[in-house]
């Protein structure tokens, strides 16, 4: 019996992938070893268990959220395409892609569509609004007792009153947007080892 790697994808499915995610083949091989090595049950498929695993992401105070971003709602398995697909949010944007003809649907690793998986991270309840909880929850998550409820909420606060520009006392996507234009974005939230 060999590893469960060398049992890799089919050619078509490699190159559906590539296509959807712009992942090279080598990395599609790669990561594919990746997540066989996390499928302790062997299935195919990936738990939350199965990244919680992972050390960097149990260690992560947004860890608990990235692993959520992995799975449709109502899912408690992704399967190795949904995987690559969410990783393809932190891929690089390469200096040819930035310069192609734009195709008919943005890319995932777009700067559009970064901002909308870190979005994603702070809409708790998705409804496609950041509220003063749902920012307070994230915040409390990123560094935990080391700053004091009434510090939290001042910051919370303040980030509302300078992002809100239509006075409801939330962030939307596009004020989301408005707030990081001036962010290197690319710059952080790609993972360089994708490169």
């Amino acid at each position: 019996m060999g590893s469960r790697a060398s049992t890799l994808l089919r050619e078509e499915e490699i190159e559906e992938i590539k296509k959807e995610t712009g992942f090279s083949h080598s990395q599609i091989t790669r990561l594919y070893s990746r997540f066989t090595s996390l499928d302790k049950g062997e299935n195919g498929t990936l738990s939350r268990e199965d990244f919680q695993r992972i050390p960097e992401l149990a260690i992560n105070p947004l860890g608990d959220r990235i692993i959520n971003a992995f799975f449709p709602e109502g899912e408690d398995q992704v399967n190795f395409r949904g995987f690559m697909r969410t990783l393809a949010h932190f891929r690089p944007i390469e200096d040819n892609e930035k310069n192609k003809n734009p195709p008919t649907s943005e890319p995932l690793n777009s700067r559009t569509n970064k901002l909308l998986f870190a979005f994603r991270l702070y809409d708790l309840d998705r409804d496609d609004k950041i509220s003063r909880d749902e920012l307070l929850q994230v915040l409390r998550m990123m560094v935990g007792v080391n700053i004091s409820d009434e510090q939290l909420g001042s910051i919370a606060d303040r980030t509302i009153q300078e992002a809100d520009t239509n006075g409801d006392n939330s962030i939307s996507f596009s004020e989301f947007i408005k707030v990081l234009e001036k962010v290197d974005v690319e710059q952080k939230m790609s993972i360089r080892f994708l490169h």
